[in-house]
């Protein structure tokens, strides 16, 4: 709780110099399409913001992923009508105000989160997928499959590692990330010092370039959705 009391403070002073705050206020991370319960965190942070007579505004905004498993998604980012101090009464007791806060967000964010049922393949391709132009995939079929073949020793044994240390939470996706921006660079730089010693040429130059555009190009053209 005390941990809790800083972050307030911290927020605060944030809101006091016209600072913006990213807050998650399901205050959960689950992989599904779906608006969750919100906690009463973000209703107790804006009306104490109030009580300091600290101008906050709140922007309901909905974050929609393509996928929750595969690297590259299609990131879909709606935006709601902008929550202020003059949309509730202060004087009101803070069980009811942080009651009237949380409907009016819910209400904002159910027109801004898909509700999209897992086993709903057809409305998951509706809504999710944008498909990559027949002349992008005859371009990029080449480089795409030079891409798969050359980054699947460092992707695939993150990705078992990953899978079994994440088998009972949803930090699949954050956890692989991170673990690909700390390795990939070194994955390259391993690529590069072999190509040095296998050519006495500069050609390896080339590999600077070509390997993550190789990876950008699967990237486009790969399936987008997790089914």
């Amino acid at each position: 709780m005390n941990i809790n009391y800083e972050t307030f403070t911290a927020c605060r002073k944030i809101f006091d110099e016209k600072g913006i705050v990213l807050i998650f206020s399901e205050g959960r991370c689950i992989n599904e399409w779906h608006l969750r319960p919100l906690m009463k965190g973000t209703a107790r942070l804006a009306f104490s913001s109030w009580d300091e007579n600290i101008p906050l505004e709140v922007l309901p905004v909905g974050i929609n992923y393509s996928s929750f498993r595969r690297f590259g998604k299609n990131l879909f980012i709606n935006f709601g009508e902008i929550i202020s101090q003059k949309d509730f009464d202060l004087h009101e007791a803070d069980g009811k105000k942080f009651q009237a806060f949380n409907q009016k967000l819910e209400h904002e964010l159910h027109e801004l989160v898909f509700e999209i049922d897992k086993k709903d393949i057809s409305k998951q391709k509706q809504l999710l997928e944008k498909k990559p132009s027949l002349v992008s995939k005859i371009l990029l079929f080449i480089p795409a499959v030079i891409g798969w073949l050359v980054h699947a020793p460092l992707f695939l044994p993150i990705r078992s590692f990953v899978i079994k240390r994440t088998r009972n939470n949803d930090h699949y996706d954050s956890i692989t990330v991170a673990m690909l921006l700390f390795f990939y660079p070194l994955y390259l730089i391993l690529l590069i010092l072999i190509a040095i010693l296998l050519t006495s040429n500069f050609y390896f130059l080339i590999l600077i370039f070509a390997l993550p555009f190789t990876a950008w190009s699967y990237v486009q053209v790969k399936g987008q959705l997790d089914n």
